[in-house]
């Protein structure tokens, strides 16, 4: 039975698939405690799971998105979620922290395809505003994973200890290859001429990398994700150990924050259903993160971070990426579809890259006393987002437009 592409059952497959990444480290994380001490190491170790996850999460779209452009979508899939599975079932019979760590490099390679093949097949099957539509409505869902999986860990880490949760990650994987391979047609249109050479493959990532429609929309999705990043990373750092919050009232300020991108996202759908030209919810995007990135960043420097005003602007530049994403991520990918494989990987590499360096700018910077590390990134990277787009990719849409 093939599932047909413009169902919310496919809709649902592609979110299921961009939220692999998410089941794979958050369910983890309530267990990484309980992973040292049953390996016998100290807990700064077990961390590394999380690094070493995100090594292999990072590394594999580049050879996944020229792979699925030369031989299709549904093959790079099926590898690495047969990648998923296999290194799930080793984590959970993991009998070292070195074994688990390699176990894990691989299980983030299997992970790896999720984004990048998604989007592609997304470019494959759909343009403009179905385009919009779709990634928006994935969107939401991959908001939804970060919020259960976690509880989701923690409640079978209580019942059956850290083995079960790798166990459920390799029946995750099993599921998602099972419904790709019995309901998924392939969507790329192949050629023959595109090679799985080094030469080939470093020609279609500079063909990426130097067209301007591509850059610019690139640099947009990474900046605001940046920016995201920053928050996930200080939030905790500001709101736990400066303001002295419950981590349970933490745990809501979070939630509230992932359904603004959720609400983001689903005004996106909505506008982009009414015809509305995708300029539009972007440019008021970029505008409400960088303005409540800008109100936030002058709070902490007058020291004046009063929670009923910090929450509501917090949530304010979630809903700003809720309507970013979407359209920075299908403009990245619009130009060029017969490298689509390609274009996903760059996108999602950069982005993971300007996620990482985000993140670890806030903890490096973090002062102790205040959430200017925090604010700091999230204003540079809004702005950042901001100025590609009005300096890089909006100029580079007009000038494709007069063609």
């Amino acid at each position: 039975m093939r599932i047909s592409p413009g169902s919310a059952v496919f809709t649902f497959l592609m979110g299921f698939l961009v939220a692999l990444p998410s089941f794979g480290i958050d369910m983890s994380l309530p267990a990484l405690t309980a992973t040292g001490a049953s390996l016998r190491v100290p807990p700064a170790q077990a961390d590394l799971m999380m690094s070493l996850f995100m090594l292999g999460f990072s590394i594999a779209p580049l050879l996944y998105g020229p792979a699925s452009d030369r031989y299709g979508r549904k093959p790079v899939v099926v590898f690495a979620c047969a990648l998923f599975i296999v290194a799930g079932i080793g984590c959970a019979t993991a009998r070292s922290l070195p074994a688990l760590l390699a176990w894990r490099v691989i299980q983030g390679a299997g992970a790896g395809a999720s984004m990048t093949i998604a989007f592609a097949i997304i470019r494959d099957l759909f343009e403009g505003q179905a385009a919009r539509t779709k990634i928006s409505y994935i969107a939401m869902t991959t908001v939804i994973v970060p919020t259960i999986a976690p509880t989701a860990g923690a409640a079978l880490l209580a019942f059956a200890g850290w083995r079960a949760i790798h166990a459920l990650l390799a029946g995750v994987g099993s599921l998602l290859l099972l419904v790709m391979v019995l309901g998924f047609t392939e969507s790329a249109t192949l050629d023959p001429a595109n090679r799985l050479v080094p030469s080939v493959v470093a020609r279609n990532y500079l063909r990426v990398l130097t067209h301007p429609f591509c850059l610019g929309y690139i640099l947009v999705n990474a900046a605001a994700f940046g920016a995201l990043f920053a928050y996930v990373s200080g939030s905790s750092l500001f709101l736990i150990n400066i303001v002295g919050l419950r981590p349970a009232q933490y745990g809501l300020v979070f939630a509230a924050t992932s359904f603004g991108i959720m609400a983001g996202a689903f005004l996106n759908s909505r506008l982009s259903t009414r015809g509305v030209p995708p300029s539009y919810p972007l440019t008021i995007g970029l505008a409400l993160a960088s303005t409540a990135a800008a109100v936030l960043l002058g709070m902490t420097l007058v020291g004046w971070m009063k929670l009923p005003i910090v929450i509501p602007l917090m949530i304010l530049s979630s809903l700003g990426f809720g309507l970013i994403a979407p359209n920075a991520m299908e403009g990245a990918m619009q130009p060029l579809p017969e490298i689509a494989g390609a274009a996903g990987a760059a996108t999602g590499c950069i982005q993971m890259a300007m996620g990482a360096i985000a993140s670890s700018l806030v903890a490096t910077l973090y002062d102790g006393r205040s959430a200017l590390s925090m604010t700091a990134l999230m204003a540079v990277c809004s702005l950042l987002a901001l100025f590609s787009y009005f300096l890089l990719a909006r100029p580079a849409e007009h000038a494709n437009a007069r063609l």
